[in-house]
C-alpha cells in the first residue's frame, strides 16, 4: 500500500503525517525522497491504538526507536470529547457577582419564533461557579485586592468539590492578570488550571471565558491523551495541528485544546492552499468528504481565520480556520422517521461496526452501501484490493429499509446518494451564496476517501463548471500537515480609539507578543528556519461590537473602511476604533507535495462495469495508468488506492503534471 514519487526534499528525518479521522486514520510517511500512504480503521476508544497499528505496519518501530522520525499528528479527541460533551468535571472562578456569566451568555435565542423554547443546559453546573472577592476596573487599575484569605476560602471550597479541573476568568485581566496568575500559581500543583489571561486575553468576558472552560474542561483528556501517545512513541519528535492551519509541538498542544478543535480538518486546507498554487486556482472551495463527515471551506486568495466559530452552540473565540463541518459522509447511516421520511446521518457507523459492506458486523445502510450497490464503487478496488467490500451484505442492508419504505433496492440507494448529497449542497452554499459568492467563479476541489464519488453532482448543483481530485486525495490531510508551517497566533485586547494612537507605544505592545511567540516557538526551530510575523489589527466603528481583522498599517483605516462596504454595504459616520492587535508567527515548511510520475502509454480501462442509469456499461481506470493531457470522457470511474472517482456523463478529465485530476463540464 505504498505510493513512490521522487522529490528534491532530503533530510536525516523521516516524516510522517497522521490524520485520525472517525472511520479510517491515515499515515503519509516520506522517506528520504519517498512518498508511501497508508490506511488503518480507526479505533475510537483510543485513537492511538490505530496510530501505533500504523506505525508497526509501515515499520517505523525502529525509526521511533531511533529518534529518527517527525510526526505530524491532526486529533480529533478535542473534538470529539467537546461535541459529546465528556469534558473533565470542571470549576469555573469568577469576580464577585459574575459567576453566572457562562450561564447567562448572549441570551441569543435559537428559535426566535418559538414562545416555550427549550432552554439549553449551562455549560457550568452553578454548584461548580465559584468567586473571589477582587476587582480592576476597566483602566485594569486594582479596585479590591485579593487578599489571602480569598484563596485560603477558595481552597477550601476546592476540596470539597474535587473538581479535576480549573478555569479562571477574572475581569479586566487582559489588561493585567496578576490576579489569576496568583490564584494559578495556588491551585497547579493540584488541578489542571487554565487562565483567561493566557487562553484568550481579549475583551469580551463571555467569549474569553467560554475559551477557557473549553481549555480546561478538554484539557485533562487530551493532556492524558497526548502524554500516552508520547510514552508510547518513546518521545518522538511530535507536532499536532492547530485549528489556525500551523502546528505547535505536542508539549505546548498537551495544554492548548481549545486550539485543537478543528485540527484534522485543517490539515487539508494546508494541502489545498499548495494545490491552489499549483494549479494556478486563487478561488476554491474545498470538500472533504470522510468516512463519518463532511468538512467545507472556502478559499478566496486564502483560506480565512474566523474567532467567532461555535461547537455544541458554545462560542470559540480561538482563531481557526471557517470551516463548516456536517454529519454526512461515508458512513452516514439511513434511516427513516415516524412520516417515512428518508434522512441520511447525521449518525455515523463508524470503524466499528462500520458500514455493512466492510464486513465487520454493521447491519444499518450506509452511503457507501449505496454508492456500491449503484456500482459507482468498486467492490475489489477498495484499499488498493486490500480490504474487499461484500455487495450482497449491502444490498441486505438496504433492502430492510426499501421494503419499509415500498421502494426497490436500487431506487433507496440512488436516494439516499441524493439525501446526502442535498445536506452537503447546503453546506456549500452556506460559505458561498449565502456569503456574497458566485460559485461560478470557484473551482471545487474534492477530497476525503468518499469526496470523488460525488465531486460532480455536487459542482453541477453549485453550477461550477471545473473541479479538482488532488492526487492522493483519499489521505490529503494527513499529506496536508506535513507542509503546514509551525505557527504561533497570538492576540491582546488594545482598545483605542485609531485617531488617538500612540505608534511608539502600539509597537512595544507589538514586540511583547512577538517575543512571547519566539518564546513558545524557540525550542521547535532548526538551525535555517525563518519566521515571518504578520501583523494585524482588529477594528470597528465605535459603538459595534464586531470587528474586521486588516492588516498592519498605517493607512489600515482606509483598509478597514473598503473592507466594510464590500461586506456589509455601507460605512458609518462613526470614528474607528482599534480593538485587538494580532500577531502570527510562522516557519514555512521545506516539504512539498509530491510530482507526479509521468506516463506516456495510452490508458486502458481495466475492466468495464454496469452503472444504475446508464444503458452501457462504463470504463474503470486506474489512476495510476492515466497520462498527461490525455482526456477522459465521462460516465467513467477511475480507482485508486485510497479513493475512487465517479466521473459522471457530461464531464470529461485530463491529468495535470501533478497528478491532479481536473474535471471540466463538457
Amino acid at each position: 500500500m505504498k505510493n513512490k514519487v521522487s522529490t528534491v526534499h532530503k533530510s536525516q528525518f523521516k516524516y510522517l503525517g497522521i490524520d485520525a479521522g472517525g472511520t479510517f486514520t491515515d499515515f503519509v510517511l516520506l522517506d528520504n525522497g519517498t512518498w508511501h500512504i497508508h490506511k488503518v480503521l480507526s479505533s475510537p476508544e483510543n485513537p492511538a491504538h490505530a496510530i501505533l497499528q500504523g506505525i508497526e505496519e509501515l515499520g517505523l518501530n525502529a525509526d521511533i526507536a531511533k529518534q529518527n522520525l517527525y510526526i505530524i499528528h491532526g486529533s480529533t479527541v478535542a473534538t470529539n470529547t467537546a461535541l459529546e460533551r465528556k469534558g473533565a468535571r470542571t470549576v469555573y472562578i469568577a469576580n464577585k457577582g459574575m459567576k453566572d456569566v457562562l450561564t447567562i451568555g448572549r441570551q441569543a435565542r435559537k428559535e426566535l419564533y418559538n414562545l416555550n423554547p427549550k432552554p439549553s443546559p449551562p455549560p457550568v453546573a452553578e454548584d461548580l461557579c465559584l468567586e473571589v472577592d477582587c476587582r480592576r476596573d476597566a483602566a485594569g487599575q486594582v479596585t479590591k485586592a485579593l487578599e489571602e484569605k480569598d484563596l485560603n476560602t477558595l481552597m477550601k471550597e476546592l476540596a470539597t468539590l474535587k473538581p479535576d479541573a480549573i478555569a479562571i476568568n477574572l475581569l479586566f485581566s487582559f489588561l493585567a492578570d496578576d490576579e489569576e496568575r496568583r490564584i494559578e500559581q495556588a491551585l497547579s500543583p493540584h488541578y489542571f488550571v487554565s487562565r483567561s489571561s493566557s487562553v484568550l486575553p481579549k475583551y469580551k468576558e463571555y467569549e474569553r471565558g467560554m475559551a477557557t472552560w473549553l481549555n480546561a474542561s478538554l484539557g485533562p483528556k487530551v493532556q492524558h491523551y497526548m502524554l500516552d501517545l508520547m510514552a508510547a512513541l518513546n518521545n518522538c519528535p511530535t507536532a499536532i495541528m492547530q485549528s489556525s492551519g500551523g502546528t505547535m509541538a505536542i508539549e505546548h498542544a498537551s495544554t492548548r485544546a481549545v486550539n485543537l478543535l478543528l485540527s484534522g480538518p485543517a490539515g487539508g486546507l494546508a494541502a489545498v492552499s499548495s494545490i491552489g498554487r499549483q494549479c494556478q486556482e486563487t478561488k476554491l472551495i474545498s470538500f472533504d468528504m470522510g468516512g463519518t463527515s463532511t468538512d467545507v471551506a472556502l478559499m478566496n486568495g486564502k483560506f480565512e481565520l474566523s474567532d467567532e466559530g461555535s461547537i455544541n452552540d458554545w462560542p470559540v473565540a480561538i482563531p481557526m480556520l471557517s470551516i463548516d463541518t456536517i454529519g454526512a459522509g461515508g458512513g452516514s447511516i439511513a434511516w427513516a422517521d415516524e412520516g417515512h421520511m428518508l434522512h441520511v446521518g447525521p449518525q455515523s457507523a463508524g470503524s466499528i461496526p462500520g458500514p455493512a459492506c466492510y464486513q465487520k458486523g454493521g447491519h444499518k445502510p450506509t452511503v457507501t452501501d449505496a454508492n456500491l450497490v449503484l456500482g459507482r464503487l468498486q467492490a475489489d478496488a477498495f484499499l488498493g484490493g486490500s480490504m474487499r467490500l461484500n455487495k450482497s451484505l449491502a444490498i441486505k442492508s438496504i433492502a430492510i429499509l426499501a421494503t419499509e419504505l415500498d421502494m426497490t433496492v436500487e431506487a433507496l440507494a440512488k436516494g439516499i446518494v441524493l439525501v446526502a448529497e442535498q445536506q452537503m449542497i447546503r453546506s456549500l452554499q452556506g460559505i458561498s451564496v449565502q456569503k456574497g459568492h458566485d460559485p461560478k467563479e470557484f473551482v471545487l476541489c474534492c477530497f476525503g476517501g468518499a469526496g470523488g464519488m460525488h465531486v460532480c453532482a455536487l459542482a453541477e448543483h453549485m453550477r461550477m463548471q471545473k473541479a479538482i481530485v488532488p492526487k492522493n486525495s483519499g489521505v490529503l490531510s494527513a499529506l496536508g500537515m506535513l507542509t503546514a508551517p509551525k505557527q504561533r497566533h497570538l492576540t491582546q485586547t488594545y482598545l483605542k480609539n485609531w485617531n488617538g494612537l500612540q505608534w511608539p507605544d502600539l509597537e512595544k505592545a507589538f514586540l511583547s507578543l512577538e517575543t512571547e511567540g519566539l518564546s513558545s516557538l524557540k525550542k521547535e526551530l532548526s538551525q535555517n528556519d525563518k519566521i515571518e510575523i504578520h501583523r494585524s489589527f482588529d477594528l470597528r466603528f465605535a459603538g459595534q461590537g464586531f470587528t474586521l481583522n486588516i492588516p498592519f498599517s498605517s493607512e489600515a483605516n482606509q483598509a478597514f473602511l473598503k473592507q466594510h462596504k464590500s461586506k456589509y454595504g455601507h460605512t458609518l459616520e462613526s470614528s474607528i476604533e482599534l480593538v485587538n492587535i494580532n500577531a502570527a508567527l510562522t516557519v514555512k515548511s521545506n516539504i512539498c507535495l509530491p510530482q507526479h510520475s509521468k506516463i506516456s502509454k495510452t490508458p486502458k480501462p481495466s475492466k468495464w462495469v454496469s452503472i444504475l442509469d446508464e444503458t452501457e456499461k462504463v470504463p474503470v481506470y486506474p489512476r495510476d495508468s492515466l497520462s498527461e493531457h490525455v482526456t477522459l470522457i465521462g460516465p467513467a470511474i477511475i480507482t485508486e488506492l485510497v479513493s475512487t472517482t465517479w466521473l459522471k456523463r457530461g464531464w470529461c478529465l485530463t491529468l495535470d503534471s501533478y497528478g491532479n485530476l481536473l474535471l471540466k463540464q463538457v
